[in-house]
């Protein structure tokens, strides 16, 4: 009998409409369009404004939409829904539960996961993980953030990175030999100094000193955060080839955490990979947390080949990192 692995059988994305530029933060912080692009490689990102929608459930229901329009699934047949995010509608009550109802997958059970921008690549692990076990057949997995949501645009080392955006992918059993052939996932829970949100958790719940201090706003060493990413990011790439046997050659594709345009091109280089082969969209995104890795593949879906192998890789706060191995599954 032929193996069963996770295979992404379908893609959908949703950015907002508004998009802020690297011109209009120079009306906000004191800050450049040269030095924003020479540092992050960012040029803008989109920003969900409240006369569009009211949160991350609202880019999750719409990346879904897109992928349910493109796939023609009938959202009765999804079993599962995962929602990775780091910026949940509410506390306590499930964001992925409401996008659920909201889309009408009324016979899926539904559920949260959030390990900042590592949770579409851990949700990915979690997903095939249901797939291989043969309980389940077809899991929506959706990564989406509202960033803005947690952003102070008075504070320049943050507001010129995030932006907010969502993308999702079917996963479905395949005994081709594609989908998931493996993957290194890592934390290290020292990290979390480093890049948090410092009130509204159980920790420090809000109080009119929280707010006042302006401390549920995203807060990050960026020096720190930004060496620890370069590092492990594109270690356990390497490591992952090695135990796989794969060269450079045999990778197709880099899909890597859109944090910084430096961060990629380091992981690129210790790959020994071609610029061509690498996935790029944070010029025009920003990092959007948990939807970074499946807006890149919505984004190079037309280029993508069945049997192309995809090596993805993310690193976040917590910290959390880690990398599949993945060989496509379809021609579009």
């Amino acid at each position: 009998m032929n193996k069963v692995t996770a295979a992404i059988t379908a893609v959908g994305k949703y950015v907002p409409d508004y998009i802020l530029t690297n011109k209009e933060l120079e009306t906000m912080v004191e800050t450049n369009d040269e030095w924003i692009t020479s540092r992050t490689g960012i040029k803008e990102r989109r920003i969900l404004k409240e006369e569009e929608g009211k949160g991350t459930s609202y880019l999750a229901i719409k990346s879904a939409e897109d992928l349910l329009a493109k796939s023609n699934l009938d959202p009765t047949e999804i079993e599962m829904v995962i929602l990775c995010t780091a910026t949940p509608d509410m506390q306590a009550a499930s964001t992925g539960a409401f996008v659920a109802s909201e889309i009408g997958a009324v016979n899926a059970f539904a559920f949260d996961l959030e390990s900042a921008c590592s949770s579409f690549l851990y949700g990915l692990s979690v997903a095939a993980g249901y797939i291989e076990s043969g309980r389940y057949k077809k899991i929506l997995l959706i990564g989406a953030d509202m960033n803005s949501s947690m952003i102070d645009y008075t504070d320049r080392a943050t507001c010129i990175i995030f932006g907010d955006g969502a993308g999702a992918v079917l996963v479905e059993p395949t005994t081709d030999g594609n989908g998931l052939q493996d993957e290194i996932m890592r934390t290290d829970g020292s990290g979390r100094e480093f890049l948090n949100v410092p009130a509204g958790g159980s920790v420090m719940p809000a109080t009119d000193e929280t707010v006042k201090d302006r401390l549920h706003f995203a807060r990050q060493d960026g020096q720190t955060v930004f060496k620890n990413a370069v590092f492990n990011m594109a270690d356990v790439c390497e490591k992952i080839l090695k135990k796989n046997g794969l060269s450079n050659e045999n990778v197709d594709w880099l899909a890597a955490h859109q944090a910084n345009k430096r961060i990629v091109e380091a992981t690129a280089r210790r790959m020994k990979l071609d610029a061509s082969k690498v996935m790029l969209n944070i010029q025009n995104y920003g990092n959007t947390t948990s939807a970074t890795l499946p807006l890149l593949l919505a984004d190079y879906e037309k280029q993508l080949k069945k049997g192309d192998t995809v090596i993805l890789a993310a690193f976040g706060g917590g910290f959390s990192w880690g990398s599949i191995y993945f060989k496509w599954c379809y021609n579009s």
